[in-house]
């Protein structure tokens, strides 16, 4: 099956070549992946910083370097040439508790204390006090506030009220430059973790001057038990050793495609256990809270720089309640679990779940990138 399921779109990624040990920026063309690394453009930051993006992806020069469908099923190891995170220089940023509706399980998880046997009394207590109110609801708005009202009077005030459906998002970092993981990976959750799930996103790149230039996917490993227990555990719950994936490409605005298609995204996402075990889900961007340019403007802008970009995750509707062992305390991950995550236009985003100690370590970082591809000829002096 083949990882993107839009090949005339304009696509811009990263892999790894096993022969200059370093990555590569790459484009898609008739089913072949190109590297269009160049002095000019060393890096996807680079690209993204150039006037026109969409135009030097689609007429710069390049290698071909294999078909993409071969090249996406190989492992991801140095002496095998494999698909990377489409980032790298990019800060890596993500917008939580975007979507109303899913805003409850977050509530549910603060008064749960991470606690998954208390979960469903309170999930019950939360669907009285609100019903169906959720549905469509915009942060900021006359009746988001209603909303927040009720279930203060309820007793169920929580932090993510505010950021749920008050006037400010919440933004925090996911993972430092160069640590997420792309399609075919292993994702890490953490040893301390029983109550955990993944988060199906869309992933916006942005140059550094802010403008929106492409999307991708994204899977923001949620540890539902480390958060539940303070909000102040959010960076422990985030932040590990694989815990970011993204991929497969960032598919580049032009005239087929635009944000309005992010708008309207619906994705899905299968989650099949070594075990037997399967869960779907999906997440409709109809359905957030706060629009993708707005999500973008609190995150970058005049009150903060990022000079060599953001990638950003736009959070998720899936929620998962189902419960997969014990009854009442819904879904958790098992280690070998398969997620994939997919959206007509962007097409597919598929990791395996390790814990964090076990996914491979990460030690291509910053200083290795520059040392490699000054060792390339690829860093020019500046003018």
């Amino acid at each position: 099956m083949t990882i993107i399921d839009a090949p005339d779109g304009l696509w811009l990624g990263r892999c790894w070549r096993p022969d200059v040990q370093g990555p590569a920026v790459v484009t898609l063309r008739e089913g072949q992946l190109v590297d269009i690394t160049s002095a000019e453009a060393p890096t996807v930051s680079h690209v993204l910083d150039l006037d026109d993006p969409a135009e030097h992806v689609r007429e710069a020069s390049g290698e071909v370097l294999g078909a993409l469908d071969d090249i996406a099923g190989n492992r991801p190891v140095a002496d095998r040439i494999h698909l990377l995170a489409p980032c790298d220089l990019q800060a890596v940023k993500a917008c939580g508790v975007t979507f109303a509706r899913s805003m409850v399980e977050r509530v549910i998880e603060e008064q749960a204390a991470g606690d998954p046997a208390r979960a469903d009394a309170i999930r019950a207590r939360v669907g009285q006090a609100i019903g169906d109110s959720l549905r469509n609801l915009r942060a900021g708005s006359p009746e988001a506030e209603a909303v927040k009202r009720t279930l203060q009077a309820e007793g169920l005030w929580s932090q993510y009220l505010e950021v749920g459906i008050g006037p400010d998002a919440e933004v925090f970092t996911k993972c430092p430059p160069m640590a997420a993981v792309g399609t075919g990976a292993e994702v890490g959750l953490h040893p301390v973790s029983t109550w955990n799930n993944p988060e199906p996103e869309i992933v916006l790149a942005v140059s550094s001057a802010g403008r929106i230039l492409g999307a991708t996917l994204g899977n923001d490993v949620n540890l539902r038990d480390v958060e539940g227990r303070s909000a102040l555990l959010l960076g422990k719950a985030k932040d590990n050793n694989a815990s970011c994936a993204i991929g497969p490409m960032i598919r580049l605005f032009d005239a087929g495609w635009s944000l309005d298609d992010v708008r309207r995204a619906e994705l899905t996402m299968t989650v099949t256990g070594e075990d037997g075990y399967r869960l779907t889900g999906h997440s409709s961007m109809s359905e957030i809270s706060r629009d993708p340019e707005d999500l973008v403007d609190q995150t970058l802008g005049r009150h903060h720089q990022y000079p060599d970009g953001i990638v950003l995750f736009l959070g998720t509707l899936f929620a998962p309640t189902e419960d997969r062992d014990l009854p009442g305390e819904g879904f958790t991950h098992k280690m070998g679990d398969v997620v994939t995550i997919a959206a007509p236009g962007l097409g597919r985003l598929s990791n395996t779940v390790r814990l964090s100690t076990q996914a491979p370590e990460w030690r291509f970082g910053v200083r290795r990138l520059m040392a490699n591809l000054a060792a390339r000829g690829l860093l020019l002096p500046p003018l």
